[in-house]
């Protein structure tokens, strides 16, 4: 059983149950209500950066907030099909999820930069903080999943290895 369970899929599956229930608030909230939801804690850098050094009018503030929640929910989902995916001990022996996984990092980390870069910009420091530390817990998992050795199939057996185990085997003559 100890076998089955990689560090990338460990690490994943707490992000995933951080990540999900979070953002997925975040992105309801900016489709309820987009001006008030791009000016909420975890979206402000992006908002007053929006409005102050994009000068943005109204209608595409409304669309930046939605293009913001339509990225949220895809990282969202990315995560989640991970879950399902990890479910599946074919899957998960083999390694199958470790794509939907690079996926929902690699967009993850992408919006958690600019939201940082954002928040450096106009001054936010604790949206900075936030942003921050969600990037640093994305890089951590993706470094993870970079360096993890790929998982051994048992399939391919040299030649060497099979007349080492048919040597080992008692001889019935």
């Amino acid at each position: 059983m100890s076998r089955n369970w990689r560090i990338s899929s460990f690490s994943g599956a707490l992000l995933a149950a951080y990540f999900i229930p979070t953002w997925t608030t975040i992105a309801l909230r900016i489709m309820i209500s987009p001006i008030q939801g791009l000016y909420e804690r975890p979206n402000v850098s992006m908002g007053l950066f929006a409005s102050d050094h994009l000068h943005l009018a109204a209608v595409t503030t409304v669309r930046f907030a939605w293009l913001l929640a339509l990225g949220r929910l895809t990282v969202v989902a990315f995560f989640a099909m991970f879950l399902v995916f990890m479910t599946r001990a074919s899957i998960r022996k083999t390694g199958g999820c470790g794509e939907t996984l690079g996926m929902a990092l690699a967009v993850g980390s992408a919006i958690s930069f600019a939201s940082m870069v954002m928040a450096s910009q106009v001054g936010e420091p604790e949206a900075l903080r936030l942003h921050a530390t969600e990037l640093l817990m994305l890089l951590g998992t993706a470094i993870v999943l970079l360096v993890e050795r790929p998982v051994e199939s048992r399939t391919n057996v040299t030649s060497r290895e099979l007349s080492l185990q048919q040597s080992q085997l008692p001889y019935n003559g």
